[in-house]
């Protein structure tokens, strides 16, 4: 068991919000249940003060979470297929599988990464979110870094908040990009469909660059390098570019077909299930020893089927 202690003032962006929901944004490191039990115990104040979960917050208060941190009961171990790509005492690298969800919650109890990775080293049941400091949705595929100890936990938060961790994606997007491009727009929830996010001026500072790898006739190949890390960050600026990213159907994707397309390519792209998002390089500073690493994931089979196509499509003759 050890003591943690963590600092946050709340951004003007989650007035409104309950504490509970609120406390869930600023130390995504912890689960939901988790952070609603150390403010019931009083050990996540907010400006000093023990308050009730549900209650709402203005926006400024400074949280305070000092607390044990002990194994979490909540997951449990179970076999779950994913691939180990580096590991030592204190990291390990995985490549996470399209289908495959981080994190056990609502509809999600079994079968998750976390319920893996404790099959794997039930130790890391005494880290919070079994040592998952950032995470891909369920239908991303690509490489994720996990903490194997405190002291390296600790760590990768503190480069991730300060930008350190470089994580670049590959995408391929439904329109021909004409150049690269930085966005600079806050991401929020939606305010209406509230399983999605949107850019919107009161949201979350988020900044990503978008870099063209190639072109096709009606589609790009780019590669977007995240500078910050919101909720669903590169979809929301891929469809607020003007280029969602295939198979996005919940942020813009519509099918698009270039002109003449045939039988083939329009199965590849009309019948692509999922957004063709790939985390495809990590690097960072080892957060023991300091040692600059970098690890690269090839394409899943699927997104390398569907560029097939696409490159076969720009070389035929029309």
């Amino acid at each position: 068991m050890s003591r943690i202690r963590e600092r946050a003032v709340v951004p003007m962006e989650l007035a409104g919000q309950r504490l509970d929901q609120a406390a869930a944004e600023l130390f995504p490191v912890y689960s939901r249940s988790r952070l609603s039990e150390w403010i019931k115990a009083g050990a996540l104040t907010v400006d000093s003060a023990k308050v009730r979960p549900r209650a709402l917050l203005l926006g400024g208060e400074a949280l305070c979470l000092e607390a044990e941190l002990s194994a979490d009961t909540d997951d449990h171990a179970q076999p779950v297929e994913f691939t180990r790509i580096f590991e030592d005492e204190h990291l390990i690298v995985v490549y996470k599988p399209s289908g495959l969800v981080v994190h056990p919650g609502a509809g999600h109890r079994d079968q998750t990464l976390v319920n893996g990775l404790l099959h794997f080293d039930p130790a890391l049941g005494a880290l919070p979110r079994a040592g998952i400091v950032h995470r891909l949705d369920k239908d991303t595929s690509g490489l994720m870094v996990v903490a194997r100890s405190l002291v390296a936990h600790a760590a990768l938060v503190r480069a991730l908040r300060r930008h350190e961790v470089k994580r670049t994606y590959w995408l391929v997007a439904e329109g021909r990009m004409t150049g690269g491009a930085t966005v600079e727009a806050p991401v929020g929830r939606h305010p209406r469909a509230r399983t999605r996010m949107t850019v919107r001026e009161d949201g979350r500072r988020a900044l990503t660059h978008v870099r063209v790898v190639e072109r096709f006739r009606a589609h790009t190949l780019a590669e977007a390098v995240l500078e910050t890390g919101r909720t669903h960050q590169i979809r929301v600026h891929m469809k607020h570019l003007g280029y969602p990213i295939v198979g996005d159907r919940s942020y813009g994707f519509r099918g698009r077909l270039p002109r003449g397309a045939g039988i083939a390519l329009r199965a590849q792209i009309q019948g692509f299930r999922r957004q063709a998002l790939h985390a495809r390089e990590l690097a960072l500073a080892h957060p023991v020893c300091g040692k600059e690493m970098r690890w690269r994931a090839p394409l899943p089979e699927d997104m390398q089927t569907l560029l097939d196509a696409l490159r076969k499509d720009a070389g035929e003759d029309r």
